[in-house]
């Protein structure tokens, strides 16, 4: 497979002009006025943040984006899927709502926001893999699936479950209706090392399963039958009591996000987003956000996801820990094992090789790609 092209630009800018002109550049240099968006739906892919959270991404990205595709005659609208845990978000009108509370409206982003997988959640289409190996259907939410054209417009971070959260992550897991993501996240189950906890109760008011209580002794226990292995728990304890022993149910999240993204983008054009900013340690579906791990680097675009996240990803491993992020407190504490990997240092038992190498393998692109800057 050939080199994919990634266009990069960095986030300085010149008296008189702004990061948003210089994103409207970006897209255009990359190509996405070569598509033919006249008279298409096109769906924006992006997330509008857990309320409470504010490293999302701004509203008026969102608007450089949809101001573009109107220019060349599209009509977008922005879109995300409703979540499996709880939150602010797990259906269409507490999402609709978070959406407002967050920035994004008609007003204020130019177009109309859907939620992709309707009311409940339950809106979806079984979209065939084409050579999945462990997704034969995946469980897409409508409205994404009926729009003409895809753009993902994605929010570059640390993640809990997945090292980071790029383009695959955005469109394979955002795009999954509730259950094409509880599919996705089935195959892993968390355990709890009761040495270290603290008996906080923050886990169980996470989990969307009510699969958490606790014994005579305080400490947490996870019941596996009610489990789905959505990582939510690992992510908001404080203690590191808890995590996932297996090791390979973190590849099969990886393998089937990879697939569901593959499900999304087969069969249509596509155009990918990615800004690399307030990179914070865990993903923006948490009603908070610490403290970047590392520095700004810029904003990329490809119309290839997956040369896109390799990218970016080596972009930041360039990078030097912020101090005071949960990346530097990590590599500082004793005994610390050093994978020369920003994102796993970060997130201790995660990876995130086996993603991109298994959607290169389906086809969905490539990581061999060609920086070209502005």
């Amino acid at each position: 497979m050939s080199k994919s092209k990634v266009y990069f630009t960095d986030f300085h800018v010149p008296v008189g002009t702004s990061q948003l002109e210089k994103l409207r550049r970006l897209i255009d240099r990359a190509g996405l006025g070569e598509m033919d968006l006249n008279n298409k739906f096109v769906c924006i892919k992006m997330h509008f943040g857990e309320p409470g959270n504010l490293t999302f991404l701004r509203p008026n990205y969102a608007k450089v984006v949809a101001d573009y595709v109107k220019s060349k005659g599209g009509i977008p609208f922005l879109c995300d899927c409703n979540t499996l845990y709880v939150g602010r978000r797990k259906n269409a009108l507490e999402h609709m709502d978070a959406a407002y509370e967050n920035g994004f409206s008609p007003f204020s982003t130019g177009c109309q926001i859907i939620i992709g997988d309707g009311l409940k959640g339950t809106d979806d289409v079984e979209v065939p893999v084409v050579g999945g190996e462990y997704v034969k259907a995946a469980k897409i939410g409508r409205a994404v699936m009926d729009a003409d054209v895809f753009i993902s417009l994605t929010h570059f971070k640390g993640h809990e479950s997945t090292s980071f959260g790029g383009a695959i992550k955005n469109i394979g897991m955002g795009c999954g209706s509730r259950a094409g993501k509880m599919e996705q996240h089935n195959s892993g189950k968390p355990i709890v090392h009761a040495e270290k906890c603290v008996g906080c109760h923050i886990c169980a008011k996470h989990c969307g399963q009510d699969a958490i209580t606790y014994g005579a002794d305080g400490k947490a226990v996870i019941d596996h039958d009610k489990c789905v292995g959505c990582g939510r728990c690992i992510g908001v304890c404080n203690f590191d009591a808890i995590e996932n022993p297996d090791w390979s149910t973190v590849q099969m999240l990886n393998y089937k996000m990879a697939e569901y993204t593959k499900a999304v983008v087969d069969g249509r054009p596509c155009f990918h987003i990615s800004l690399v900013r307030d990179i914070s340690p865990n993903c923006d579906c948490h009603g908070e956000n610490d403290v970047p791990i590392l520095p700004d680097v810029g904003m990329f675009a490809s119309f290839d996801p997956v040369a896109l996240d390799q990218a970016c990803a080596d972009a930041c491993l360039k990078q030097e820990p912020l101090p005071g992020g949960q990346l530097a407190r990590r590599m500082a504490e004793p005994g610390f094992v050093d994978h020369h990997d920003h994102f796993i240092n970060s997130a201790e038992g995660t990876e995130w090789d086996s993603c991109l190498a298994h959607a290169e393998k389906l086809g969905v692109g490539s990581r061999e790609y060609e920086i070209i800057e502005m």
